[in-house]
């Protein structure tokens, strides 16, 4: 398995380790996946998500290729600013959903999810008709996300960079515990507010050391890849894999917001997504809550509560901080709207649940 620069440390604090794309990654410390949860929910935690992928675009027709290979609206990005994103496959479904940094209008950062770095990287490159510089610079930058709401005063002690005017979705560069060009990002997948810091690899013990000598006053602890995903599904959002893959379009799962043809951009799958708006799709993504004990997992049937079923779950766990049963999952269209009661088939039982909006943590 491939390691990070962080991945003895996360040994020797008695994580438990496992395979994740590749990587032999913590999924939870000691404490366990809801007291982690929580940390990051009122506090402040570190993932280790060095494992992700990031690719460089540069040159002069880097937009015009971004405009057709990315679902948003590229032109739309200033400096500084950074977007999520889609790479449409043109058969109606998902290479992978991105982060795009903007650094100018010659140069541009792509942020993927790990277990799609090669087919990612495949895709771009057979799909490169501007003549674009590409960069696969994935082993050669790490990244910590520092997460909650403690997580902005504690960083800001170990940077000149004001974070308070980096905005959502907005980075910048700077030095950060003494380490030139750390980029800091604020793009954030937990939902409790806080900090990325990509840098490069032999840096990572330094940073580490800074982060958690600095945030000792704040309880700062280090977080799993468990606790990452129950962080994201109470917020509603989506991961690769589950809700969205090769074969969903970004229409039926709700993402028509990062799906913007317009007049110039050529968008792959573009003629698709207009018509999937005007006419509908055959599913849809919802967020459930279920109204009895239980735990929704993947795959598991969804049906209208008379054992006729209308969809799958995608993802799904207690929630840590509603202890409900919470989920997200495709049904038939007739069935997503808001406060329509389903089930979840669990056990050979069906566990009434109601269609909400997420998130699911208020």
């Amino acid at each position: 398995m491939k390691t990070t620069p962080f991945t003895d440390i996360h040994i020797g604090l008695g994580a438990k380790m496992h395979e994740f794309a590749g990587y032999n990654m913590p999924i939870e410390y000691s404490t366990g996946i809801n007291d982690e949860h929580l940390t990051v929910v009122n506090g402040v935690g570190v993932f280790d998500v060095s494992h992700m992928g990031e690719f460089w675009v540069k040159g002069p027709k880097a937009k015009q290729f971004l405009q057709r290979v990315c679902s948003n609206n590229i032109a739309s990005l200033i400096n500084g600013q950074a977007q999520y994103n889609c790479f449409p496959n043109g058969k109606g479904g998902i290479v992978d959903d991105l982060i795009v940094y903007h650094y100018s209008d010659e140069k541009y950062m792509l942020v993927v999810n790990a277990a799609n770095i090669d087919k990612d990287w495949e895709w771009v490159n057979a799909n490169n008709e501007e003549g674009v510089e590409l960069e696969n610079s994935s082993d050669r930058i790490a990244q910590l996300a520092v997460q909650g709401p403690k997580a902005t005063e504690m960083l800001q002690k170990l940077t000149d960079v004001n974070l308070s005017e980096i905005k959502y979705y907005h980075f910048a560069e700077g030095t950060f515990a003494g380490v030139d060009n750390v980029i800091i990002s604020n793009t954030g997948y937990t939902g409790a507010g806080g900090f990325e810091l990509y840098f490069y690899p032999q840096y990572g013990q330094q940073i580490w050391d800074a982060l958690f000598t600095t945030g000792a006053e704040y309880g700062i602890k280090p977080i799993g890849l468990g606790a990452r995903d129950t962080l994201r599904l109470e917020m509603g959002f989506c991961l690769y894999g589950h809700e969205i893959d090769d074969t969903t379009s970004p229409i039926e799962a709700g993402l028509g917001w990062i799906t913007k043809p317009a007049e110039g951009k050529n968008l792959i799958d573009g003629e698709l997504y207009v018509r999937q708006r005007a006419e509908g799709t055959e599913r849809k993504l919802v967020g459930f809550e279920l109204q009895e004990r239980g735990i929704p997992r993947q795959d598991y049937v969804l049906t209208d509560g008379q054992g006729n079923a209308i969809g799958r779950v995608t993802s799904g766990c207690m929630s840590p901080c509603r202890k409900i049963g919470v989920g997200m999952g495709y049904v038939k269209p007739e069935f997503a709207k808001l406060g329509t009661t389903i089930a979840v088939q669990i056990r050979n039982k069906e566990i009434p649940a109601v269609v909400v909006r997420p998130p699911f943590r208020k």
